[in-house]
This record gives structure tokens, sequence and C-alpha cells, in this order.
């Protein structure tokens, strides 16, 4: 059984909208259905950004900065110039009063206060109408969040936040060890009162690390005074020196909250109360494959730590796993999956470890956790890449002695380098990883490298690689300097040194240059996934039958194309059964595709499963192919669901085809006949004769000429002559002749000998069962799918946009009509036998019944048909008012340009007469578009600090003491 999935051909580069949400961690609004009148007020607000200066409040605090201010509603960001010095995202639920500022003439200026009292100031400096709109946008999405009743939830929120106690000096370190876990008993010998404040099991057991080592005091004390002056939780300001206190180190009873508020799943979380407790009553009492799956996986999950050796642990992250599985099915479970989960629940509560599980899986890591890993695999490219660049010695000795670097940097990227580290360091990455992004983790990998290149260029085998590795995570601990005469130097550290080498030496690896190398690497990982999901699914199935495997490829090619063109539903896992195997497993989820699904496949494999026309209008020659319907191609689908589930596996098609295509005369006559024998009794009734021949002529509807519809004609005389003269006859009382017996339409009527007699006695029929019909199924290699361009800049973008498939077909439709009206137009259809191209047809064999009667009125037909088409015509019934041709007149003059559109495919066609049979053919061309795809145009912006000249400091403080308007 296999899973297909064509989810890597869905892929689309991100927006510019979409960049901008995921630079400041925002959430994708969903879409609010129609009813809820209430909560489409923010939905409705425009985006809109303008540039802007920011001042903080507190004087002599923060410098002021230049940059950009975006209304997101429901959100508000702030980026400086630079995008790295300062940003910040708050909800505009936690904004108390705006204010317009009485400054200076000409100066446009706002004063913000949040919800935890701090004062930003924001001096527009756009033209006034630009300010004046921004301001009206704003006011708008205030009241939407006012009528949406999200700023009564911000109080009984940020109480979940253990830093509104920590700010608040409520004494609740009196209630912690040094660590920041929490005490068992308090001095008095009482238990500790229970608090609001989310946290993991750290608080139960302990937190990883000797706390005076990593000096938890200082950075409590360093981080309570950055809180105060700079918001928390919702309203955190990141300013140059947040950055510089996450690279030194959060500290424990902070990690969590901070996480989630550098990653921005507090505001899913603030954002859908409740959900994780409604998800976890859904899944009481429910399974799946993931399920099992996690189950597997729940004591692997860093045993080494005291909370994952009791139950209290492992319940935690068994909820966790599943919610997450059950809310995202198509991501379901993956390995490595279990061992994040269990890092953070250390630090966070079951719910903000499920909302920082759903960033990283669809935001921070996208494809990282999917069935296919793609995500893995290509930032693996995307690292090779870098290694190339950056350490070329490294990389041509890796090369030369054979050594995979992903064997190792592949469970660095998947597990953020938890299973690799020790955890005090790994979780020190995980902080900057949350707050700077994924560049964290290439820029890591490559000082690791690097501070180990010496011994890298010593091995030999990825044995080696792998052992010096292991070596090294765990002297991270040790001096990296031993031998100094300077104690300050000996008290380095190895992961400070590989901290300090990754943000200094590969600082020019940012976020932009990841998504570049993304871009030019995608279609080849793509390709090569696929690749291997093609091989896999044809080494799984259970038989080949007649067909090699490069015959099975073929199939399953058509299979993922039509998949590609027409979706079918999700792959489901088979409904419980009470038969289970013999290790106790249940079956994998196998994908099954559908009636419309099929059509198009079958139309990638059978000719007269599809109609092709040649369209010539004068501007353009094409080939429009389009999937044919009809009832016999639905009668095929239900033929090959022997397991009567309503859809269709590889397997079955396998199965299916196999059971035709390699078929002598008699064995197809019999598919043929049990195709149409509805009840399987063996016979076929009167309506399942008519229902036959309906199908002949569907498979011969595009043929030349007469010769296919006089067959099926012939077949229908004979085949009721013959049925009935095998009835059995009765007297009539009044005539006393002997006449078959009347049936209903419903009951047996012919059987298959009879049926095979009737097929026999004509030679067109016959040459169809013999070869024509197995010959009409042909596996061929299918072109390779063009996979979505990657962006290419603003004209890329736009051409793309242009050439769309519905703008082709729009031009072609145009075009067709433009051809009609100076009369040019023409549609041929390609034959999908092809045997005879002729209008002579060949002869009858005589009739089974009266040979004398039937044969005479074969002749008959024949020479009305004859006559008919005459092989000589004047070429003024054909033109008219048009010149005289030659005597003779091909009787069929678009035949050959027909077999020259098939097979030469010339430039050009002009639909005219000449002179001689040569010269009414029609020159064909390929219509191919001439435009070429304009150069991309790059446009970047300069790095500045602040971007402020001395002036605009001096205007930034002023407009601190500056008195709103009255």
């Amino acid at each position: 059984m296999s899973t297909i999935s064509t989810q890597l051909r869905n892929f689309k580069e991100p927006t510019k909208d979409q960049l901008t949400h995921v630079f400041f961690s925002i959430p994708e609004v969903p879409p609010v259905p129609p009813k809820d009148t209430e909560k489409r007020g923010t939905g409705d607000i425009e985006n809109m950004e303008i540039n802007a200066i920011l001042s903080f409040g507190a004087q002599e605090v923060e410098d002021s900065y230049a940059g950009k201010l975006h209304l997101l509603p429901p959100y508000l960001a702030f980026s400086s110039l630079d995008r790295k010095s300062v940003k910040f995202t708050l909800p505009l639920s936690t904004v108390r009063r705006v204010e317009r500022l009485n400054a200076r003439a000409g100066v446009y200026a706002l004063s913000l206060s949040t919800w935890h009292g701090m004062k930003i100031i924001v001096q527009l400096t756009s033209l006034r109408p630009t300010a004046d709109l921004f301001c009206s946008l704003l006011r708008e999405a205030l009241k939407a969040e006012l009528q949406r009743g999200q700023m009564k939830a911000v109080k009984g929120f940020v109480k979940t936040c253990y830093s509104e106690g920590l700010v608040s000096l409520s004494g609740i370190s009196d209630n912690e060890r040094e660590d920041g876990s929490l005490l068992t008993e308090t001095k008095e010998g009482c238990p500790p009162p229970d608090t609001e404040f989310h946290g993991g099991l750290g608080l139960q057991f302990k937190f990883p690390g000797d706390p005076k080592k990593l000096r938890e005091a200082s950075k409590i004390k360093l981080w309570t005074t950055y809180l105060k002056n700079h918001g928390r939780n919702l309203t955190l300001l990141r300013y140059p020196q947040c950055t510089r206190l996450v690279q030194v180190g959060l500290p424990n009873r902070l990690r969590g909250e901070m996480w989630e508020t550098l990653s921005g799943s507090i505001y899913l979380r603030f954002s859908n109360p409740g959900l994780y407790d409604q998800l976890l009553l859904d899944i009481r009492g429910t399974n799946s494959t993931s399920f099992e799956d996690i189950e597997k996986d729940l004591h692997r999950s860093l045993p080494e730590y005291a909370g994952y050796q009791a139950d209290e642990g492992i319940s935690a992250l068994r909820r966790v796993l599943q919610a997450y599985s059950h809310r995202n099915p198509e991501v379901g479970y993956c390995q490595a999956m279990n061992i994040l989960a269990a890092a953070i629940l250390i630090y966070m509560s079951e719910e903000q470890t499920f909302w920082l599980l759903e960033v990283l899986c669809d935001r921070l890591l996208p494809g990282y956790y999917s069935p296919t890993m793609h995500g893995t695999l290509l930032d693996q490219r995307v690292f090779e890449s870098l290694v190339t660049r950056c350490l070329p010695m490294i990389s041509d000795h890796f090369q030369a002695v054979d050594v995979q670097l992903s064997v190792a940097s592949l469970p660095w990227f998947l597990s953020l380098y938890i299973n690799s580290m020790p955890m005090v360091f790994a979780f020190r990455i995980a902080d900057c990883f949350f707050c700077m992004g994924p560049k964290v983790l290439f820029q890591v990998g490559l000082a690791i490298l690097k501070i180990n290149g010496e011994k890298l260029l010593q091995i030999q085998d990825d044995g080696g690689f792998l052992n010096l590795m292991r070596e090294y995570f765990a002297s991270l601990g040790d001096s990296a300097h031993p031998e100094s005469a300077d104690p300050r130097t000996r008290a380095i550290t190895r992961f400070q040194e590989l901290l300090l080498i990754s943000f200094r030496e590969f600082a020019v690896i940012s976020d932009e240059t990841i998504l570049s190398e993304r871009r030019k690497y995608r279609n080849e990982i793509v390709n090569s996934i696929e690749s291997f999901s093609k091989r896999s699914a044809v080494r799984n199935l259970k038989t080949l039958a007649r067909f090699t495997k490069e015959q099975a490829g073929f199939i399953y090619d058509a299979l993922y194309k039509a998949m590609c063109e027409v979706p079918p539903p999700p792959a489901a896992a088979p409904p419980p059964s009470l038969l289970t195997t013999a290790d106790g497993n249940q079956e994998k989820a196998e994908t099954r595709i559908g009636i419309p699904t099929f059509h198009v496949f079958l139309s990638e494999i059978l000719t007269w499963a599809r109609s092709e026309k040649i369209v010539i209008n004068g501007f353009q020659q094409r080939i429009d192919r389009e999937v044919a319907e009809h009832e016999l191609i639905d009668r095929l689908f239900y033929f090959w669901d022997t397991s009567c589930k309503g859809s269709l596996s590889f397997q079955d098609l396998v199965s299916g085809l196999d059971g035709v295509m390699f078929n002598d005369l008699m064995e197809n006559i019999e598919w043929f006949f049990n195709l149409h024998d509805k009840n399987k009794d063996g016979y076929l009734t009167k309506d399942e004769v008519l229902t036959l021949s309906e199908s002949f002529l569907f498979i011969f509807r595009h043929e030349i000429g007469d010769a296919y519809l006089g067959a099926v004609s012939k077949f229908m005389t004979n085949a009721f002559e013959y049925g009935d003269s095998l009835l059995p006859q009765h007297t009539d009382s009044k005539t006393g002749a002997a006449e078959p017996r009347e049936i209903g339409h419903n009951q047996p009527y012919l059987n298959l000998a009879t049926f095979r007699m009737v097929v026999l006695a004509d030679e067109v029929l016959e040459s169809f069962f013999e070869t024509d019909l197995s010959a009409s199924f042909r596996l061929e290699p299918v072109p390779d799918l063009e996979l979505p361009p990657a962006s290419s800049g603003f004209l890329g973008d736009l051409w793309s946009n242009i050439a769309t498939q519905d703008n082709k077909r729009m031009f072609n439709r145009l075009s067709d009509e433009l051809g009609k009206t100076i009369g040019k137009h023409q549609v041929i259809y390609r034959p999908t036998i092809g045997r005879f191209t002729k209008l002579e047809e060949p002869t009858a064999r005589e009739s089974l019944i009266s040979p004398q009667t039937k044969t005479s009125s074969g002749s008959s037909l024949d020479t009305a048909v004859v006559s008919s088409s005459p092989s000589t015509l004047d070429t003024s019934s054909i033109h008219d008012g048009g010149p005289l041709s030659g005597s003779v007149f091909s009787p069929m003059p678009h035949l050959k340009a027909v077999n020259a559109a098939f097979m030469e495919r010339t430039p050009f066609a002009i639909d005219d007469a000449g002179d001689d049979d040569d010269d009414s053919d029609l020159d064909m061309v390929h219509g191919e578009d001439d435009d070429r795809v304009l150069d991309e145009v790059d446009a970047f912006l300069e790095a500045h600090d602040s971007g402020l000249t001395e002036a605009d400091k001096e205007m930034a403080k002023d407009l601190l003491n500056a008195e709103p308007v009255k």
C-alpha cells in the first residue's frame, strides 16, 4: 500500500504580505464566515505601511530609529530601516490610548499608550494625505478590536505570563529555587500558593544545568530591568539590547514565555483561548496511525531527563503530540517531533507547547516534519551549498573521500541541535533560533565545521566524521584556551567561542540568503523526492503482474499527473477491524482516486478516453486535448474496483491494465463482454447489448470513413437476429408459425459464445479485438511536469501572472473567434484507432443466419456508400465561386493534413485548395510564443544604524516633551 502526495507541486512562493507577516511573527488571520458580523471588523480593514521615526517615551532609555510602521489588523508593527535593530509587534487590543501630538509645524506625530503603561511616540514622515489615511485606518481597526471584545481579554491573558509577577515584585521568587523551579513547601512548612503563571515540567522536576554556572540570578536581574522599561509578553519592544540578552542566554523561569513571545506563538494562544482543551476532548477515545507512532516514541524522548521518567511527563507529551496530529492530519506525526516537544515542555505548559509546535512546523521550519520531510532535505542542500561557498577546502575534502555532510548535519537541523549536544547548550541555540530565525541553524553549523576544520581534513569516512562531532559536542563546556595565561581568556568556553564565530564571521548569512538558496534548489529536491516516491510505490506493489518495473513507472507517472490536475480526497486510514495482523499493527493509509481523477488518468494512457483535435485559425496551429466523458469510462472504473470501495489504488490500476493490455483475440472479447455484464451471470440483457453498441460508437467516434459505423450496425443486426433465434420457440395460435418467445429487456439474452460468434462475423470488429483494443492502451513516458516558477523579481512575477493557463485559454478562444471571422477556422479530430485511412470499407462477412439475404443487403450498402462518395469531384462544389482545379480531387482533402499534423508538425497551415492533391495539404505551425521573460530587477535597501541625521534626532527629543493636541 502506498501513499502518493502531490503537495510539493502545490507550493507557491510567499507573497510580499506573507513575508511581512512572517517577519513580524504574525499569524495569518483565517477567513471570517459571513454570519459572524461582529468579527469581520479587522478583516475588512486594509493593510498599510508608512515611513516613521520611533521614539521611546522614557527619556534617555533608547535612541530614536527611522523605519516603517505597518498596520496589519489586528496588529501594529514597526521595524527599523536595517530590519534588525528595532522591531515590535503590538496587538491592537493592547493599545489603550492614541493621541496626536502638538509639535512643530509640519511634524505629524502620534503618542501610543500600551497596556503596560509604556509611551511610544511615532513621527509619521510621509506626506500629509498619507498620514491622514493611516490614522483613519488605525482608528477603524481600534474600533473593530473594541467591538470584538479582545481588549477585555488582555487582562485575564497576561495573568498567565510569568513576567507580570516578576516585574510587579509580588514576591514570587520566595517560592522558587535558585534555578527557577518551584519549592514543594515554604519555609513555614506549608505548601506554596497556587499561581496562574504557565510553566513546564522544570517547575516540578528542576531545570537542566547548574544555576550558579548558568548565572541565573544575574540574568533575572537584567531581564527584569529590560521588561520594566520595554514592555513584556504581548507588548514587548525588541531593541538591540534584547537580542544581546538573548545571546547571553535566557533564564530558566523566563525561557518558555520568551520563546513564545519571540516566535509569535503567544498571539495564537491569545486569539484562540480554550482551543487546546477542546482538542483534548475531541481526541478522547479515538485512535489513529499517528497515535500509534507517538506511543512508540514517547519513552525515547529525552529519557535522561527526570520528567520523562515519570507518568506526568509522558502523559503531557502524549497529549501535546496527539492534539497536534489531530489538528494537522496532513502532517500528522513525524519522528524528531517528539524530541522538540519534549524539550519545549520542560519550560512551557502544554498549551504553550502546542502553539509553539504549530509555529515551528508551519512557519519557522516549513516541511521539516511533513511525510516527505522536503523542508529538511531542501535545507540540507542549502547547507551544502553554503559550505562549498564559505568553507571550500572542507567541501572539496568531503567530496574526495566521499563523506556525506548530511549524516551529521541532518540531525542538527531536525532537532535544533537538542539531540546532538548537551541540553544546556542546545537550549542556548534555541534561544537565538526563536529570536533571530532559521538562519541561526546555518550559522552555527558553519561555525562548527570551521572550528574543527583541521581535524575534518584528516577524516576518511562517515564514521570518523560522526566520532569527531561527538567528541567536540561533549567538550563544549571546556575552556577554548586552556593554556592561556590570562584567566579571563581561560574562562571562555568552547560554546562561547562557537556563538562568537557563528554571529560574527557568518553574519553574512541572512534570511534573504536562505530564501534565495531555497528557491535555487527547490525544484531539484522536489524532483528527487518524487523520483524516490515513484520507486517506493512501484516496489511496494503486491504484484507487478505482467508489467516490467519501467512500465509500472509509466503507470505511476500518468497517475501522478492526473492527481496533480484533479487532486483526489486525502488518504484515509482503513476503518478499524476486528482482525489484526500478526504484529498487531493497523494498515497504513493509502492513496485512492475517484472517478474525476480516473478520467484524467485514463486519458493519459488510452487513446479513446480523450479527444485530440487540431485547431487551425490562421493565426496559430495547436493540438487541444480534452478528457472524454462517457458511461463506458465510469463502467471501467467500477469494473476495476474489485474491492468495492468506490475508489482505485495504484495496485488496482496496475491489475486492471494487466487484464486487458496483454490479451489475445478471445481474451479481449471475453473481457469486453464481462465489462458490460453488470450482474456477472454470463448473459447480456437486451439493454446491455444496446449499451455495448453505444460503447462501440463511443470508441469509434473519431474514425475516418463509415467502416466502423457499418460494423457496429451489422453487429446490432446480427446480435439481435441470432439472439432471437436461440430463444425458446412457440407456435402462433392464429398463423401456426413458430416464433421466438418474448422476454423482458432485463432478462438474460446473449451469452459469451453467441457474442463471440457475432464479433467474429465482422472483419472490422475482429481486427479491433485482436490488436486495436490492447494497442489503444499506450504506456509512454509522461513529459516532466512544470514546477511552480521561483520568484524572479518584479518583472518575473508580472510575467508569471500574465502567462497563466487561464490567460492562454482566453487567447486561444480569441484567436479562434478571429479565425471564424476571416473564414480560416478549422478543427480536425485525431482518430483514436487510426487503422482505416481511406473511405473504402472492408467487405463484410456473410450473415450467420441468412447468408444470401445479408450478402445482397451488404452489397447494396456498399454501393450506396461508394456512390455517395465519388472519387472525382469538381472543386467548385467545395469552394463557392473559386477557380476550377484539376479534374481529380481527393475525397478527403484534409486527410493528409491530419497525418502531417501528427507526424511532421510543420510550421503553418493555409486552408486552401490547390491544383494538385499535394497543394491541398495544410501547412501547420507550432504556435510557439516569441515572448521572452524579461531580466530580473533586484531592489535592495542599504543598512543603517538608525537612519537619522542630527537634526532628526533633535526633533525626536523635542517630541518627548510635546503636549497632546487639544
